[in-house]
């Protein structure tokens, strides 16, 4: 949003501050919270389900949610990139999304039986970031010229909706399909 409304700059601001976040979601996996994991599997169990849940219960609401989309610049004020940088980083790190994803879904994911899981945790969190700012980036770079298409088209509304139910539930059944 902020791309469309302030330009790319105050997008790629936003950006790295929700990249700059993962790196606490991964200190957190990969110290402390990843070896209790490792060593209940009830515990592994029960995160994976909540996570794999909240997922399915986000796909929920999205499907009963309005797939009419409202893009507009009146209700957004002008931070700046600090300030930008800060909130991304902010809503990255209290966002239980994030945590649930990181806690579900990378101990399935440990490739290496002689490497020490905190340096797997961190090629997993620095692989996720780079995927994430490439993907983020795009985003910031598209999103003032894909916002006049979207204004325009009344379907690409319907499509986005399904699109993020079809990746809540796909990711839904990986975490919980995945082994510890």
């Amino acid at each position: 949003m902020q791309s469309i409304v302030n330009g790319k700059k105050y997008g790629f601001a936003t950006v790295a501050g929700l990249i700059s976040g993962c790196l606490v979601h991964t200190t957190l996996v990969a110290f402390g919270v990843s070896a209790i994991i490792k060593e209940n599997d009830l515990l592994f169990f029960m995160i994976k389900l909540f996570g794999a849940s909240y997922l399915l219960y986000l796909a929920y609401k999205v499907y009963k949610s309005n797939s009419k989309l409202h893009i507009g610049s009146q209700n957004i004020p002008k931070k700046s990139v600090v300030q930008l940088f800060k909130q991304g980083f902010v809503m990255n790190v209290l966002n239980p999304k994030v945590s649930i994803f990181f806690l579900a879904f990378f101990p399935g994911f440990l490739f290496s039986s002689s490497l020490s899981t905190v340096s797997q945790f961190y090629v997993l969190g620095i692989l996720f970031m780079l995927v994430s700012a490439i993907i983020f980036s795009v985003i910031a770079i598209l999103a003032g010229w894909i916002s006049n298409y979207i204004k325009q088209s009344n379907r690409i509304g319907l499509y986005l909706k399904w699109l993020q139910i079809i990746v809540f539930i796909g990711i839904a059944i990986i975490i919980f399909i995945s082994k510890k």
